[in-house]
């Protein structure tokens, strides 16, 4: 976490912040230019916007010192008085040498944090906190910070963050160290479920286009073992690879399912668009082109199995139109 960019620390901070979900309504990255202060904000809840978090983020090669916050406090002051937003229900500086001895004994004396921004001010904050104006701390201002309660400022140690970080789905992407095992795949159903008409309408076209008859339900292959094993194992594919996509969903960044799911596509593309005698036998050949594609730079290929692969083919029939076995 030292040798993170400025950059870098935010995301890391916005991806730390995931596994805070449960507490926030809405949490999002509000750092750069015109941030007024604000790097990493959590808004407690949808009807109530005025109520929020502010993570403020801060990378230096040194515990955070007192003069590292006190134009960020300033601007937390001046801007809530202009009205541009509430002064936060929390204010957590975190920074991945967490906070010094001094400043963290600040942290524990509200009051005496607060004199000693009123102390800096001019040093910090009066020409600092907006090129187009001084800020001079009297009158209404100096009322404001009077009446702000600043008790609700402090800091996360970064061990902290690190710890709470392995529970999103972002750690492993970042920091390695492998994927923990897959939850145990379930059964399919006995009665196919919502999400398996699509790909279900597909392969029983499969099965009409190579027996010369319409087959609309499996009742109409009834006696033909192979297409009906076929059936039953196409069923488990499909529920195998769904079980990968929420384990995915848990453990990885958003898209990266997805991602496999494309990697897939592009090496199946060419079988589909080829020349079969029918669908069902286009079908397998996909199928046989999938198990056998090499997927090593995807993080999920260590939780990968066979199943896995051709269930994906049945998922982007299930997902997308031009998909399908019979051309």
């Amino acid at each position: 976490m030292k040798l993170f960019s400025h950059d870098d620390w935010e995301a890391f901070v916005l991806e730390w912040a995931h596994s805070l979900k449960s507490e926030y309504y809405l949490v999002e990255k509000c750092g750069g230019a015109g941030d007024m202060g604000r790097d990493v904000i959590a808004t407690v809840s949808e009807n109530d916007p005025d109520v929020w978090d502010n993570f403020q983020c801060k990378h230096y090669d040194h515990p955070l010192r007192p003069s590292d916050i006190w134009l960020e406090l300033g601007k937390a002051v001046y801007y809530s008085q202009q009205g541009e937003f509430t002064f936060p229900r929390k204010y957590r500086f975190v920074a991945p040498q967490g906070a010094g001895t001094t400043l963290i004994k600040l942290f524990k004396k509200p009051d005496a944090l607060k004199a000693k921004l009123i102390e800096e001010w001019d040093g910090h904050c009066r020409n600092g906190i907006t090129s187009t104006q001084e800020v001079v701390l009297e009158g209404d201002l100096q009322d404001h910070l009077d009446a702000l309660d600043f008790s609700v400022i402090g800091y996360i140690p970064a061990q902290r963050l690190l710890d709470d970080h392995r529970g999103t789905p972002w750690h492993v992407a970042r920091f390695g160290g492998g994927l923990p095992q897959r939850p145990q795949i379930p059964e399919p159903p006995d009665e196919p479920a919502e999400n398996e008409v699509v790909y279900l309408s597909k392969l029983l076209a499969a099965y009409a286009d190579h027996r010369g008859h319409p087959v609309v339900t499996m009742d109409d292959i009834a006696g033909v073992d192979e297409l009906i094993r076929h059936y039953g194992r196409c069923r488990k594919d499909f529920y195998s690879a769904e079980s990968l996509r929420g384990f995915s969903r848990d453990t990885l960044p958003p898209g990266s399912y997805e991602a496999l799911q494309e990697e897939v596509l592009a090496g199946i593309q060419d079988i589909i668009d080829g020349c079969h005698e029918d669908g069902y036998r286009r079908l397998l050949e996909v199928v046989r082109a999938a198990r056998q594609l090499q997927l090593t730079r995807h993080a999920l290929v260590q939780r990968l199995d066979t199943r896995d692969r051709s269930g994906i083919c049945h998922q982007l029939a299930n997902d997308r139109e031009e998909v399908r076995w019979v051309t």
